[in-house]
C-alpha cells in the first residue's frame, strides 16, 4: 500500500531511525559487561542524537521556507525509493530495533545488528540526499552519511577484535 507524504514526514522518518538508534544503542550498552564497548555504544547513543537534531534542524529549515514540493526530482526515482522503505518494502521504519535487545544478546551478536541498522539508514539518508538541493542542507546529510559509513568502520574494526568477521 503506497501513499502520499511530504519532505517534512521524510524527515520525521529520518529523526526516527536516530531516535531508535540511540534507544538501541543505549540497551545494548546496558546489557555489555566490558567497560570499553559500554562507552562506545553511549558514544553511538551520543551521535544519533546529535544526527536527530540535524534532521530536526533540516525539517524545520525547509518547512519555514515553504518547500518540500517541486524539489529537483523529475522523475520522482527519489520519492519513489523513499516511499518503498515508508511502506515497509525494504526495512520497517516503525519497528523498535532495540526489541532484538529484549533478550540476553552477545557482544557479537550487537555488534552485527548494530552494522545492520547502519547499513539501512545509510540507504535512506541517500535517498533523502538525492531530493534536497545544495542550499537547504545536502552538504549536512552528506556529513551524517559518512558518519555513518565510520560508525560501521567502527563497529566492524570491534567484531575483528573479538575474533568474529
Amino acid at each position: 500500500m503506497s501513499f502520499q507524504f511530504s519532505l517534512e514526514e521524510i524527515f520525521e522518518l529520518a529523526e526516527q531511525i536516530e531516535r531508535n538508534g540511540a534507544k538501541f544503542y543505549g540497551k545494548a550498552a546496558g546489557q555489555v559487561t566490558d567497560q570499553n564497548y559500554k562507552l562506545l555504544l553511549l558514544d553511538l547513543v551520543d551521535m544519533e542524537q546529535k544526527h536527530e537534531r540535524v534532521f530536526a534542524y533540516l525539517k524545520d529549515k525547509i518547512v519555514d521556507q515553504k518547500l518540500g514540493q517541486g524539489l529537483l526530482d523529475p522523475d520522482a526515482s527519489a520519492v519513489q525509493y523513499l516511499r518503498s522503505f515508508a511502506d515497509g518494502i525494504v526495512f520497517d521504519l516503525n519497528a523498535d530495533p532495540s526489541e532484538f535487545l529484549s533478550t540476553k544478546r552477545s557482544l557479537e551478536e550487537i555488534l552485527r545488528y548494530a552494522i545492520g541498522l547502519e547499513k539501512d539508514s545509510i540507504v535512506f539518508y541517500y535517498g533523502i540526499q538525492e531530493l534536497i538541493p545544495e542550499d537547504l542542507g545536502k552538504e549536512q546529510i552528506y556529513t551524517i552519511l559518512k558518519e555513518e559509513m565510520r560508525h560501521i568502520t567502527f563497529l566492524n574494526d570491534k567484531l575483528k577484535a573479538l575474533g568474529k568477521r
